[in-house]
């Protein structure tokens, strides 16, 4: 499904609340460090995410939890997925849970910036992005009793295709998720220039929009290839979108962490602890055990030191989880979008 917001809007929006004379610049005098976070947030413990509002009146209490899951596929197969837990939530806290279902990174670090979501689930990527540009706390990733679960950035093409190693897909169609993507973009542009292979230079980026969607193309031959999430790939093989066997795996990177869960950083403290509780209680029923690739609870972690190497990936890249750094990208894909949508008509 294609995103119906353009990343660039989102960026435009940042620029327009942080330049605006109000509450964000009179946050910037106020506060002692921030670090990259943007000017609505403060960061005076250095734990590299938002503090809690000092004045309780901006502390909020929702009656209705809104919650959302990155949207790496179709929004609908997580809202399914993810109903036993929404159900127990709000038996947990007491409170209406609701799924949100957002179309794009973008939209989802919309919605939780703009206090219309609470909790959710967040790609490895936008997850730094979502800490810096919204307010986002991390705390947990799907794992098990001994760890968090990860991933790898793999490049697929097809198997019946002769594309061996890196340096071949020189000149190709080569497709990337988004911007914001750790393993669709970020790390791309990092690990594959020692490759062979520099993203921009030996082939253009063509952004798909969402992992599913990178996978989809390359198995119809749309791409020659994709840089997707090994946790995702696998996932649409188990549930019969794709053949394993019709794809050939030509790069695996390191292990990264999958996607994070992470509350608002305005949540009143106690009912955020109370969320927190019940997340690490909470035990996988089988059929989210299986969507999940075995993964049987809500690990707990901590941003600073978790996504240390997806930090260091994007500092590798060139850039970082900043909003200018986020706005450049972020009009390159809307400019490369306007481009397919006029070369259609």
């Amino acid at each position: 499904m294609k995103s119906t917001q353009p990343l660039y809007a989102l960026a435009v929006l940042f620029a327009a609340a942080t330049t605006t004379v109000g509450t964000p610049l009179m946050a910037a005098d106020a506060c002692v460090n921030r670090g990259e976070l943007d000017a609505m947030y403060c960061d005076a413990n250095k734990d590299m995410v938002a503090d809690v509002p000092t004045d309780p009146k901006k502390w909020k209490n929702p009656s209705t939890i809104v919650f959302t899951y990155t949207p790496v596929e179709d929004p609908a197969v997580y809202e399914n997925i993810f109903k036993p837990f929404t159900t127990y939530l709000s038996k947990c806290v007491d409170k209406k849970v609701v799924f949100y279902q957002v179309q794009s990174n973008a939209a989802e670090i919309e919605a939780m910036r703009s206090g219309r979501l609470h909790v959710g689930g967040f790609s490895t990527g936008p997850t730094a992005f979502a800490v810096n540009l919204a307010g986002a706390i991390p705390f947990a990733v799907k794992g098990n009793a001994k760890e968090f679960q990860g991933y790898n950035l793999i490049v697929i093409v097809k198997a019946n295709s002769p594309y061996q190693k890196m340096t071949d897909l020189k000149g190709k169609k080569f497709a990337h998720t988004s911007p914001s993507s750790n393993s669709g973009h970020l790390a791309p542009m990092a690990l594959f220039p020692p490759l062979g292979l520099t993203p921009d230079k030996d082939y253009k980026i063509i952004f798909s929009g969402k992992h599913d969607q990178s996978v989809m193309g390359v198995n119809s031959g749309d791409y020659d290839a994709a840089a997707v999430a090994s946790d995702v790939f696998h996932r649409m093989a188990e549930r019969g979108q794709v053949k394993e066997a019709d794809f050939r795996i030509i790069y695996r990177s390191q292990k990264f962490p999958t996607s994070s869960f992470a509350y608002a950083h305005d949540l009143e403290p106690k009912l955020a602890d109370k969320m927190l509780s019940c997340f690490y209680d909470f035990r996988f029923p089988p059929e989210m055990v299986k969507a999940f690739d075995g993964a049987d609870r809500f690990f707990p972690i901590n941003y600073a030191t978790t996504w240390e190497p997806v930090r260091a990936v994007a500092k590798g890249s060139g850039g970082g989880f900043d909003k200018a750094t986020y706005e450049k990208e972020t009009k390159r894909e809307a400019d490369e979008a306007a481009a397919k949508a006029k070369a259609k008509k």
